[in-house]
């Protein structure tokens, strides 16, 4: 069978990419080297629904975070994915920080933020008043919000599976020729041929773009690691706290999540391994440090997790997407800290670049909408219906009913990782401890790495 369009990589943005063009009546298959989606970069991240008010105008980057932004609110309630409204507030802790501000606010202005707006520490202390007594004014950034990192990914490949997408896991490219109708790829699972081919292989993107051509990037991953405290952490503040960013990064914030938790992070660490995404001692003990600096009364809290992720960054700091249309392929790479964001409007863009130059595509009068479970906690959760059976994750609340519908439709989870992204097991404050043995008898069998007959 051949293909319109092959698109390596099912991180969000290759998801959000399979979902654009299927839902456009392109014939698509998404490829993914792990045995599930989000198996690389985007399984680790903060996510922040972004609004990009730092954003460096007239940037690619900055268009996709705005156009990605407004889909998502577009959206979401048809897909079932959450959105948390908690605010960002940007925090100035001398007066250094503080006399930046101003041109902050006025930047965000210039890309389209009219409600961005300072105010003081005695209005700050009011809306935040667990802040350490250090902080002397803030950003107020209203639309900086906190979705479900990992749910939108499978909502969007859901949707262009509806839409007649094909999606192939545990699918390792290692290289490709061209042909007359365009692409034949070499996988481990065998060819696949196709029209049109789209580097979305994040860490791996300039080892991909290889098969097209000597790669004009190069990626070398940034480690971000983050603390998880426990879910009575949550009541201690109501904003997301961000801090005054660098010309390097955004630096280390503070803010409660989708699942009733408060992270810390990240940091920021260039690596040449594209696959560590281990956590140390020392980074670690920092960012518990500079959480409590912040907010001092998570003194009292305990820290119940931590995890790290590989953000793509290259030797650009925009976004790196052209369109080679004597080569039939786009590479979309350089997708670093504002990818959960800007998947949907990179999504538009590729989608555009696709059009003009390999084939048209028509606007779905009628789109099949495929709703996720929810697994934010501000949100109604099975546990809490009549009749929810058993509960087997007794951290996260999750019930057997969950579980088993992980299993079920057209795109399974297929080993340990993608059912913890579906459903929280396993992912509470013991880890897995209590739970893990019911959870691999259910799963025995059925995921790459929980054999049938094994326990964990």
């Amino acid at each position: 069978m051949s293909y319109d369009v092959a698109i390596i990589g099912a991180g969000v943005v290759g998801c959000a990419i399979f979902r654009r063009l299927a839902l456009g009546g392109a014939k698509a298959i998404l490829i993914e080297k792990g045995a599930d989606i989000l198996s690389g970069a985007s399984k680790g991240n903060s996510a922040m629904l972004h609004t990009g008010y730092d954003g460096a105008l007239d940037t690619l980057e900055l268009a996709c975070v705005r156009a990605g932004y407004a889909e998502y609110l577009e959206i979401h309630r048809h897909l079932n994915l959450p959105l948390l409204e908690t605010g960002g507030l940007l925090v100035a802790w001398n007066e250094a920080e503080a006399a930046e501000l101003p041109a902050i606010v006025e930047h965000a202005r210039r890309t389209g933020l009219d409600d961005v707006h300072l105010i003081d520490a005695a209005e700050l202390r009011r809306r935040e008043p667990n802040l350490a007594p250090a902080a002397q004014a803030a950003v107020v950034i209203p639309g900086e919000h906190i979705i479900d990192p990992w749910s939108p990914s499978l909502a969007y490949v859901l949707q262009g599976i509806a839409h007649g997408g094909e999606v192939r896991r545990g699918t390792a490219v290692t290289g490709g020729d061209r042909t007359a109708a365009g692409w034949r790829l070499s996988t481990r699972s065998g060819p696949i041929e196709a029209a049109v081919v789209i580097n979305a292989a994040g860490n791996y993107g300039d080892l991909v773009e290889a098969i097209a051509r000597p790669s004009p990037f190069r990626i070398k991953p940034r480690k971000g690691q983050f603390v998880v405290f426990d879910k009575p952490a949550a009541r201690l503040l109501r904003s997301s706290i961000l801090p005054v960013p660098s010309e390097r990064t955004k630096g280390v914030m503070l803010c409660r999540t989708a699942f009733g938790n408060v992270i810390v992070g990240p940091t920021a660490e260039d690596q040449d391994d594209r696959a560590d995404a281990g956590v140390d001692a020392a980074q670690l003990a920092a960012l518990i440090e500079k959480g409590r600096r912040i907010l001092p009364a998570l003194t009292g809290e305990t820290v119940t997790a931590t995890y790290a992720g590989l953000r793509p960054a290259t030797q650009f700091k925009d976004y790196q997407i052209d369109a080679l249309p004597d080569r039939s392929w786009i590479a979309v790479g350089g997708i670093r800290s504002t990818g959960l964001t800007g998947a949907l409007g990179i999504a538009q863009h590729v989608a555009g670049l696709y059009a003009t130059h390999f084939g048209k595509l028509i606007d779905h009068p009628a789109p099949i909408w495929t709703p996720v479970p929810n697994l934010a906690e501000h949100l109604p959760r099975p546990y809490q219906q009549p009749g929810y059976g058993e509960i087997v994750c007794h951290c996260e609340l999750v019930t057997r009913s969950e579980i088993e519908a992980a299993f079920a439709g057209p795109l399974p989870a297929s080993d340990l990782g993608g059912l913890k992204r579906r459903t929280r097991c396993m992912m509470g404050r013991c880890q897995g401890f209590y739970c893990s043995a019911r959870v691999a008898e259910l799963a025995a069998g059925r995921l790459a790495d929980v054999p049938a007959g094994k326990a964990a």
